[in-house]
């Protein structure tokens, strides 16, 4: 049996980049939707940020599962 070790390092390196990308636009979301002080709520361009930060990882994720689905 032999391991193709560049290969495994290519994937491992392409997913951790994925995955701490993806958990960043996903945190840059929840930050830009959150109230900034108590009682006030965000402003609509912090709004529409969040959601096309959300949109982005929907549309990550839906990629992902059709990459693995076809």
């Amino acid at each position: 049996m032999n391991i193709d070790w560049a290969s495994l390092g290519q994937v491992f390196g392409v997913s951790l980049a994925a995955t701490v990308g993806l958990v960043g636009v996903f945190t840059l979301g929840i930050v830009a939707g959150s109230p900034r002080t108590a009682g006030n709520a965000p402003s609509s361009l912090a709004r529409t940020g969040a959601y096309a930060c959300y949109a982005v990882c929907l549309a990550a994720v839906a990629y992902g599962i059709y990459l693995i689905a076809a």
